[in-house]
């Protein structure tokens, strides 16, 4: 009887056992998925001071300060012949006007590096700004209008309060003198902030106050839309006819191989193809879109070959199946059944492509694209910057205001970024089917 209860112990407890080792499970689990989280959460809370630190340091570049002259538009000085010929009127020295109003304004500067400081405190675009209302309206010649001028970085930084003056003289850059003709022109109401609309509208500059992104994101569109217009239709092509058409043997595994290695090899590897093939052996335009689109375009193929043929097995073999036994042949069951209908992951791919392509920038360094370019490029072959490419070159700059350019134009590039994969997944939400 004792030898009976004593094997039934055993039997009683191992339920209670088993209860004890699935609580332990459980409890792991949950250990696992509180990390899980917290990992997601530090990532996030990285990523967003990342951002924040971004946005607080570009902030100021979406404001610039304008200083008010009083400018005298004398006819002797602009057009002492009064032809009103455009080339006359262009050629005129704006600059002294300005200094003449800010003498007018500041009589008792005499000292020449006073007035060197003084003449400093407008932005060396001042003159063009005055041709221009010139060549607009002539009939200004000969009157006394109040314009609106921008100031010079220096003056702008510390109107914006980035240059303090509770500090010792010799260690900012806006001297005492300066900062007592800045709070003259406050009183008299001379002084204003406003949105600074040529930072979206110009092109890049040596001055931060006249510099602008406009240039440089016009050479981001020429430059993709090179990129897609021959990335798209050959990598849709090569998936397809590897995947629907070619024969299953060691040459076409070796060029699958080749495809999967080649979206894993660095970007500057491509650069330095284009370089060489591109421009030093077909000796097409250095610092061209029609170039960088090029390069480009072989970075992004393999992504685009892969995410189509991934779009493309993706369709059940039945439709395939059901077309040609209604008669279709293969190439019309390709582009009148599978192709429609993995077209959303096509394209999805396509566009994760490209915006990969738009923040590339050690391949378009490699073929000139990091050239200082002024004007806004008209063509694929006109000389262009791109967006990441102007936000390295700006970065490198020494003038603390091209800080706050290069913080603000990154905004804008990830404001892109986040448009087009936001793109590729609406666009996902929206057209796949699922089998």
């Amino acid at each position: 009887m004792t030898e009976a209860v004593a094997d039934a112990a055993p039997a009683i407890r191992r339920p209670d056992l088993s209860e004890a080792r699935l609580s332990r499970r459980y409890a792991a689990e949950r250990r696992f998925r509180l990390w899980g989280q917290l990992a997601i959460l530090a990532a996030v809370a990285m990523l967003g001071l990342l951002v924040f630190s971004i946005a607080v340091k570009a902030i100021p570049a979406f404001t610039q300060s304008y200083i008010a002259l009083d400018i005298v538009f004398d006819g002797d000085k602009i057009d002492p012949a009064g032809t009103r010929e455009r080339n006359t009127l262009r050629r005129a020295d704006y600059d002294g006007l300005i200094k003449d109003a800010l003498k007018a304004q500041f009589p008792d500067v005499s000292d020449r590096r006073e007035r060197r400081a003084l003449y400093g405190m407008i932005s060396s675009g001042g003159g063009l700004q005055l041709a221009d209302m010139v060549l607009e309206d002539n009939t200004v010649i000969g009157s006394s209008q109040r314009v609106w001028l921008t100031a010079s970085d220096d003056i702008d930084s510390f109107i914006k309060g980035l240059i303090p003056r509770d500090v010792p003289e010799d260690e900012r850059r806006v001297k005492d003198i300066e900062i007592g003709w800045v709070d003259t022109l406050e009183a008299s109401g001379a002084v204003e902030t406003r949105f600074n609309t040529p930072f979206f509208t110009s092109g890049d500059s040596r001055e931060p106050e006249l510099a602008g992104i406009w240039g440089a994101a016009v050479g981001s569109f020429f430059t993709l839309l090179v990129t897609l217009l021959i990335s798209f239709p050959i990598g849709v092509l090569s998936a397809a006819y590897l995947e629907e058409f070619a024969p299953k043997n060691k040459l076409t595994d070796l060029i699958e191989v080749n495809i999967n290695n080649l979206a894993a090899v660095p970007s500057i590897v491509f650069g330095l193809l284009g370089l060489a093939v591109f421009l030093n052996f077909f000796g097409l335009p250095r610092s061209a879109p029609l170039v960088g689109g090029m390069v480009l375009a072989l970075m992004t193929l393999p992504t685009i070959i892969i995410a189509s043929r991934a779009a493309l097995k993706a369709v059940p073999p039945s439709i395939r199946e059901a077309a040609l036994g209604m008669g279709a042949s293969k190439v019309q069951v390709l582009t009148h059944h599978v192709l429609p209908l993995a077209m959303p992951g096509i394209l999805t791919g396509t566009i994760i492509g490209m915006a990969q392509a738009l923040g590339e920038t050690a391949p378009l360094l490699m073929i000139g694209m990091v050239a200082f370019i002024v004007d806004i490029p008209g063509g694929i072959t006109d000389p262009a910057t791109v967006l990441p490419v102007q936000i390295y070159i700006w970065a490198d700059s020494p003038e603390r205001a091209f800080v706050a350019k290069t913080s603000a134009a990154i905004l804008v590039l990830l404001a892109f970024l986040v448009l087009m994969n936001a793109l590729a997944v609406v666009m996902r939400k929206r057209f796949e089917r699922r089998w």
